[in-house]
């Protein structure tokens, strides 16, 4: 995957001319150097008038580009997205207002173990330790609000308000970033970016990353006691989650899967990490709402290993799965426990796998039965005369869409599960937020990611309540001549939170969706909208998308029943919500 090769560059060195335009010797140069060191191409930001300076050196580095934004929360999760492409991710704001708006989508980046260099433009450094009070501030002489708001959801803080060490500061915050697989702020004083310091004196030394060796000792008894574990065991399986990204072990965990002979499933958190082209690969494993088959093989297994998973109310469907703890092999980035015990720490996800695989013996017992009881899914009944478009018709048309060269970015709602149950090409990208579960994520994201996989099509499923949080930003698609086909599902309301628990607020006003992008579009740039409403019209539609329009940004508004979902929606939804309507525990 690309991110993969993206922060193991950070070795390499990217020369630049000591004329170069940004001014060498300068705050300003070292920071846009730095982020061109470590692979971000683009910045996302919003101007403010204490990041104004700052903006200015960026814009002077010529391998950086600069893709200004609708609002702050748009750039973070456009900085999200582009991180889950290309492996890191980085955006700049303004003091407090920028900072506290973009502050949410940094928390889903730390919630998705993403790393995100977010930089805000702060006070001019004469102001630090004065009693003055500052506009776009909260009125009080204290300028450390956003801060202290950072700290909970960044890896590292620095606050730049010194030359004297800032060359410090900064590097120790993004090589903390790329070490540590979170976001990190840095603030810099307004007035400090285009001051020459000695520190600054050369074209920065690209710093090295020094990679992280296991405990020999550890691994090698943490391998031992996983294969005489396994090796005993009937019908053992293997399972991906999302911490693959966080262990950049893609690699390593084919060659476990190619060695063992195990089904192969992945949490639903972890699809787009787990090659689904594989021969051993049997789905999605989310407890009661698992793919056909799937859920039945893991949870009857004797033995599975779960791969960084992350088991929360979500994944598992309300705290609902079958999963026996004894059976269980948990394998962490940096970290393996067998059963209830023992517990390996310092040992590393890709050396762990990577030596499992020669320990362990052929078995494929339960990939044989999954084989055995294995029944295809059925195909959607025939459809009356210009009845109105299914949602299960909808996304067996996107399936037909999905190659090596499209990636698919699900918004948090019904999007989840359809999207689940796309089988992914090889090579074919997919991304959603499940951790977090921001909703109007997607925009931004979609947005990122584009920017980063050029040589990819993005294929986006959003649901009408998630876009209009986010709406703006097409803006910025459209700017940026992205070529996005968009599926603007509209369904009239939350659907997924119907499913959890009904209300009046769950019905949201309805708006001409496509009218609003066209507005929008106002003629500048490639930009083409249709609405859909029967299976017709999406045949149409996506033909003209992928032939007359492919290089245009596609916006398909698909007109749907409000009560079709999918019967996993409904499922999870009402497990989920029995999880949350549990009383409280006797005192």
């Amino acid at each position: 995957m690309e991110g993969n090769n993206a922060i193991g560059s950070t070795a390499q060195s990217a020369s630049v001319p000591a004329s170069s335009p940004c001014g060498v010797g300068t705050l300003g140069c070292h920071l846009a150097r730095r982020l061109v060191q470590i692979g971000v191409k683009d910045v996302f930001s919003v101007p403010g008038d204490f990041n104004l300076t700052l903006l200015d050196h960026l814009i002077a580095e010529p391998e950086l580009n600069l893709i200004g934004c609708c609002n702050e929360l748009n750039a973070g999760y456009a900085a999200d997205g582009y991180a889950r492409a290309k492996g890191v991710g980085a955006c700049v704001v303004t003091f407090t207002v920028g900072g506290l708006s973009v502050l949410n989508a940094i928390a889903g980046a730390y919630s998705e173990n993403l790393p995100v260099i977010c930089i805000v433009g702060g006070p001019n450094s004469n102001d630090y330790g004065t009693n003055r009070i500052l506009h776009h501030t909260i009125g009080l002489p204290d300028f450390s609000q956003e801060l202290r708001c950072f700290q909970t959801v960044t890896c590292s803080q620095a606050v730049v308000n010194n030359l004297d060490d800032a060359h410090e500061l900064i590097d120790t915050a993004i090589s903390t970033a790329l070490k540590e697989s979170k976001p990190v702020y840095i603030s810099i004083g307004c007035n400090l970016p285009g001051i020459p310091h000695p520190t600054f004196a050369r074209e920065p030394v690209p710093f090295y990353l020094a990679p992280k060796v296991s405990n020999q000792l550890g691994l090698e008894a943490a391998v031992e006691a996983a294969a005489e574990f396994l090796n005993k065991s009937v019908k053992p399986v293997i399972v991906g989650g999302p911490k693959v990204r966080v262990g950049k072990a893609q690699k390593t965990f084919v060659e476990l899967a190619d060695a063992c002979g195990y089904p192969l499933a992945v949490m639903p958190s972890g699809k787009g990490l787990v090659p689904e082209h594989h021969p051993s690969f049997i789905g999605t494993y989310w407890g009661a709402v698992s793919s056909s088959f799937c859920g039945e093989i893991v949870e009857s297994a004797d033995a599975y290993v779960f791969v960084g998973p992350i088991f929360n109310d979500y994944s598992s469907v309300g705290y609902s799965l079958l999963i026996k703890k004894e059976k269980l092999i948990v394998v962490e980035p940096n970290r393996v426990t067998i059963g209830n015990g023992p517990s390996f720490g310092w040992v590393f996800m890709t050396d762990f796998l990577s030596a499992l695989a020669k320990k362990l013996k052929k078995n494929t017992t339960a990939l044989e039965n999954h084989h055995r009881i294995y029944v295809p899914p059925g195909v959607a009944l025939k459809r009356e005369k210009d009845e109105l478009l299914r949602v299960n018709i909808l996304f067996k048309h996107i399936q037909e869409m999905l190659s090596g060269n499209t990636a698919v970015i699900a918004e948090t709602g019904d999007s989840w599960f359809n999207c689940q149950k796309l089988n992914l090409p090889e090579n074919c990208g997919f991304e959603f937020q499940m951790q977090y579960g921001s909703i109007g994520w997607s925009v931004g994201a979609t947005l990122g990611y584009a920017q980063a996989a050029k040589d990819k099509r993005i294929i986006a499923c959003i649901g009408d309540g998630s876009f209009q949080v986010t709406a703006q930003d097409i803006s910025t698609m459209i700017r940026c001549a992205q070529k996005n086909i968009i599926f603007l599902i509209n369904n009239g309301g939350y659907t997924i939170e119907v499913e959890i628990h009904d209300g009046p607020y769950n019905v949201i006003k309805n708006w001409d969706y496509t009218g609003l992008v066209n507005a929008i579009h106002n003629g500048e740039g490639k930009c083409w909208t249709a609405k859909v409403k029967t299976e017709e019209d999406l045949t149409e539609a996506i033909a003209t998308a992928t032939s007359t329009h492919k290089d245009s940004l596609c916006f398909i508004e698909v007109f749907v029943h409000k009560d079709d979902t999918s019967k996993e929606l409904l499922e999870w939804g009402s497990r989920v919500s029995a999880a949350n309507s549990r009383p409280p525990n006797p005192q």
